[in-house]
Order: structure tokens, then C-alpha cells, then sequence
């Protein structure tokens, strides 16, 4: 999953939101980092979610209609199609619109700056500047992140050909999407339910 979806899962807790954001830019284990339980725990529902995702049959299933060069990163490919078929379907899965949860994460990250990597920072100084997390409504922006995530890795990729799959990938991924969330949903619920998640002596 990506951002948008972690932080939808997340739901409304300021700490769980904040840990939904931090997962990706929290090495190692975060207990001992100065967060908040909620926040400590958010970043453990990151990991949890992503961990819980990648088991799922119905997305070992999906990365095997990817064909090579595009197989060994159809997962990244994946949490960034999911992202899109969340941004298109958002009102199945929120009371707030789009514009309104976007606005919601700007203010909280305001409120937590200080305590924020320089990692988280830098790209919500990018996501200010494209307009996310609304833009991940159009596939341009999909294919422009998925350009830009591959220029970061240091090796070689396929993530800016990825228009040249996009189309005959697209039902398989937006099938796949309505077959994972809900999934994914149901293991967040029961994550959440379970005791002892919290860093010792919270």
C-alpha cells in the first residue's frame, strides 16, 4: 500500500495518521524515538499493513500478470495503482471528500513539524507541489511518481516505461484493488483489536 491508503486505514486518530505517514522513513524499531503510543503504534500498523498486503494470495496472483522487464517491480507498481483506484473511488470509503482529508494531513503535519525526518519534509514539500494526494486521481500523476520512484533507485528499472504496460495492466489492477482493500480492511480491524501494541510502560 501507499500513502493514501495507509493513511485511510489509519482512520481518524491524530497518532495512528502520524505513524501511517512515518512508516516509510522509520528505520529500525521506533521504540525509544520520542513518539506518542498512538504514533508508535501507527508506525507498527504501517508495517503490519504492508507486511499483510504482500501475503495475500490475490496480490501474489496479480504481480504474476506482469511480464519481464516489469515483474521484479510490480509491487511498487501495485501500491501506486492501488493508490489511484482509492483517489477514483474515495467516496465508497470516506465521509469527508479528497480535498477535505488532504487538507486534514497538511494540518496535522503542521502541528507535528518539528518532530518530523527530514525525509517525511522533503516529500510533502513534493506532494505540495503536485497536488497530491487529489492528483493521484489521474493516471499522469500515477506514471509521473512511478518516472520519479524509479529515478531514485540505484539500479537500473523499468518504472519510466511503465505507460507502455499501463493500459493492458489497468483492469487486472483495478479488479485487484476491489479484491485486496476490503481484505486488508478486515486485517487492520482485527490489528487494531489486539492488545500489548503499545512501547513499554505506555
Amino acid at each position: 500500500m501507499n500513502f493514501l491508503a495507509h493513511l485511510l486505514l489509519a482512520g481518524d486518530d491524530e497518532g495512528l495518521r502520524l505513524g501511517a505517514l512515518l512508516g516509510d522513513f522509520v528505520r529500525g524499531n521506533p521504540q525509544g524515538m520520542n513518539f506518542s503510543a498512538a504514533t508508535y503504534r501507527g508506525i507498527l500498523l504501517h508495517r503490519f499493513i504492508d507486511q499483510h498486503t504482500d501475503s495475500l494470495p490475490d496480490v501474489a496472483r496479480l504481480r504474476g500478470h506482469f511480464q519481464p522487464p516489469f515483474r521484479r517491480y510490480a509491487g511498487i507498481i501495485i501500491d501506486l495503482a492501488f493508490d489511484h483506484e482509492l483517489a477514483k473511488r474515495w467516496a465508497e470509503y470516506s465521509n469527508s471528500t479528497l480535498l477535505q482529508f488532504d487538507s486534514e494531513v497538511r494540518e496535522l503535519l503542521a502541528r507535528h513539524r518539528e518532530a518530523l525526518p527530514a525525509g517525511l519534509i522533503a516529500f510533502m514539500r513534493y506532494a505540495d507541489q503536485r497536488g497530491l494526494f487529489a492528483a493521484y486521481r489521474e493516471e499522469s500523476e500515477i506514471l509521473f511518481s512511478l518516472y520519479g520512484l524509479g529515478r531514485r533507485l540505484s539500479r537500473s528499472n523499468p518504472l519510466h516505461r511503465v505507460g507502455e504496460i499501463w493500459h493492458e495492466m489497468k483492469p487486472a489492477l483495478s479488479v485487484g484493488f476491489s479484491t485486496v482493500f476490503p481484505k486488508v480492511q478486515q486485517g487492520v480491524a482485527a490489528w487494531l483489536r489486539e492488545p500489548g501494541l503499545a512501547p513499554p510502560g505506555e
